[in-house]
């Protein structure tokens, strides 16, 4: 549809610099607003049956009832828009819903500043320089909340019956108790399973109170309830308690220790020096054809660096039981275990959100930003590399449980 050029030079008639076009009181912001009222106008007819001027039917007993005038923000500042009524207050315009005062994706900008770690009056700031807009702290504040109403349809979602892998890791994040007021460390839980399709999917994130068994049991329970009958293999850090937690609500599970996190934290007791060298037999551990061979090359790392460092090989016995596993794998699934990649990216884009943050006031805040990192993590290639060969490795070693 095109307009013609005489209605233009009619539309453009007084129009004699960029203010009467684009002003306050400009040409543009007329016509959004009479564009609107037409649509709104073409609603409550397709609502009530019979055009504007005419006369309804006999058993129509509903009419029009006049207009209320309604201020919405834009983009184009304040626009006084009058709604048409209709007697017994059924009509509901879709087009500027009922308690709806913001247009333009005004909710969607306050919901992509917040994403990107700006405080409220930050977000009033930017709000008011870029866009001229004037929102108050509780409209930022109601705009934010209505996230949690989506945190929890997610959290409550329906999953998978069966993920051949689930990482489970933690990030701590400052969080003020709300009891003592005191800004506190707490360990968030975020799991993410791989599909059998190879798809990464968040499948949960949890604020502890208490770390501990009794809490890692629930965040097992609740995937369990929310329809998963079976993991093949999880992934953890080595926190103990957790395989126990774990094989309780999914006996058949396989309990993998983080290989990435068991090397990082033996790096952290050596001087920078030794790290490359220490790093290099570390290796031969976990790239071991075997646990015996595996085994041998961790007494091997002992006799050369336990003088020095006589930490890090008890830390690897400590959690030798949940590292064996790893070696009765295939290398395709060998190295989506070890390598983390979905989880280390998901990590990243959580903390880079969450860095600009020096601490949040209640759990609620930090889920609220956490889930926002996590909806953007999503947008991004969700399929895991080199899965098809690891997906037949899977089928192999699991015929009845994969294929279910």
């Amino acid at each position: 549809m095109t307009i013609s050029k005489d209605l233009l030079d009619q539309l453009l008639d007084g129009v004699q610099n960029a203010d009467d076009l684009l002003g306050e009181h400009g040409l543009m912001k007329d016509l959004k607003i009479r564009l609107m009222e037409r649509m709104l106008g073409a609603e409550l007819t397709a609502h009530l049956g019979y055009e504007p001027h005419g006369e309804p039917s006999i058993q129509q007993n509903n009419r029009r009832n006049g207009t209320t005038r309604k201020v919405v923000k834009g983009n184009d500042g304040a626009l006084p828009i009058e709604i048409p009524r209709d007697r017994n207050g059924s009509f509901e315009p879709a087009l500027i819903q009922k308690g709806q005062t913001r247009i333009d994706g005004m909710d969607d900008k306050i919901i992509g500043l917040y994403t990107a770690g700006l405080s409220t009056r930050d977000i009033r700031a930017h709000l008011e320089e870029v866009y001229g807009l004037r929102v108050s702290a509780d409209l930022v504040s109601r705009v934010t909340d209505a996230v949690l109403e989506e945190v929890s349809d997610w959290q409550n979602r329906a999953l998978e019956p069966v993920y051949p892998i689930v990482f489970l890791d933690a990030l701590r994040v400052k969080i003020r108790d709300s009891e003592s007021r005191q800004v506190k460390n707490k360990a968030v839980y975020v799991a993410l399973g791989v599909t059998p399709e190879g798809e990464r999917e968040v499948l949960g994130l949890w604020v502890a109170a208490n770390e501990g068994a009794k809490f890692w049991l629930s965040i097992m329970n609740n995937l369990r309830n929310r329809g998963v009958e079976d993991i093949l293999i999880a992934v953890v850090d080595g926190l103990k308690g957790f395989p126990d937690a774990i094989n309780a609500a999914f006996p058949d599970t396989t309990v993998q220790t983080c290989i990435v996190h068991l090397v990082r934290n033996s790096l952290n007791f050596c001087g920078w020096k030794d790290r490359k060298a220490v790093a290099k037999d570390l290796k031969r551990i976990y790239k071991a054809t075997d646990d015996i061979e595996a085994e041998k090359a961790l007494d091997d790392f002992e006799l050369e660096w336990g003088n020095k460092y006589p930490s890090i090989a008890p830390s690897w016995r400590r959690a030798w039981q949940e590292v064996i596993p790893f070696f009765a794998f295939p290398p395709d699934v060998r190295k989506i275990i070890y390598t983390t990649n979905a989880i280390e990216s998901l990590n990243r884009v959580i903390r880079k959100t969450t860095k600009t943050r020096g601490s949040f006031p209640t759990d609620d805040a930090a889920t609220k930003l956490i889930y926002l990192a996590i909806r953007k993590f999503e947008k991004t290639g969700r399929c895991v590399r080199e899965w098809v060969a690891a997906r037949n490795q899977f089928a192999i070693l699991y015929p009845e449980r994969f294929n279910r």
